[in-house]
């Protein structure tokens, strides 16, 4: 969604995800063996932040990952700073559906999308709690939580691209 809205209004995307892998593929290690690196070396998380805040800082960005909103307001210890997001937007689903679509999208059992997705949550969970002080499960910081299990991708999409235009046209006027 943050790929689409970011082409649809003309803005660039950065996703915490792609840096994390692209840092794992510069180490030649697999995404779950960078994670539990990362959970002992709290430079990966803090050099991922840092990326996405210059980012921000440079304005026309749509940011994608699970502590890209702290980052954007500004509220992590070394990125602190002004909120520079216009809208923080977390959407979410039961694990069943995000396994589901995790499968299809990857061609990959769901049960081994569960798995994958488990392992990442236990792994961020307690990244971000020891670096941080963040509980990622704490939504308040969000001006929209959706749960898309009731929409498809294209009904998600039209949900927050009309969240979104408003914004959008404010900041372009």
């Amino acid at each position: 969604m943050a790929r689409r809205l970011a082409e649809h209004f003309g803005l660039r995307h950065v996703y915490a995800g792609q840096i994390f892998r692209e840092m794992a593929k510069e180490r030649g290690m697999t995404l779950e063996e960078f994670s539990r690196l990362a959970e002992e070396d709290p430079e990966i998380d803090l050099e991922i932040d840092r990326r996405q805040r210059e980012a921000a800082e440079e304005g026309d960005v749509v940011l994608e990952g699970r502590l890209a909103a702290f980052v954007a307001a500004g509220e992590l210890e070394h990125v602190q700073g002004p909120d520079l997001a216009d809208v923080k937007i977390w959407l979410k689903a039961p694990l069943d559906v995000r396994a589901e679509r995790i499968a299809r999208r990857e061609g990959i059992s769901v049960e081994e999308a569960k798995r994958r997705i488990r392992e990442r949550e236990r792994s961020e969970l307690k990244r971000y709690r020891e670096i941080y002080g963040v509980d990622p499960t704490d939504l308040t910081i969000y001006d929209l939580v959706l749960d898309t299990a009731g929409w498809n991708e294209d009904e998600t999409f039209e949900i927050l691209k009309a969240a979104v235009e408003p914004v959008v046209k404010r900041d372009r006027a």
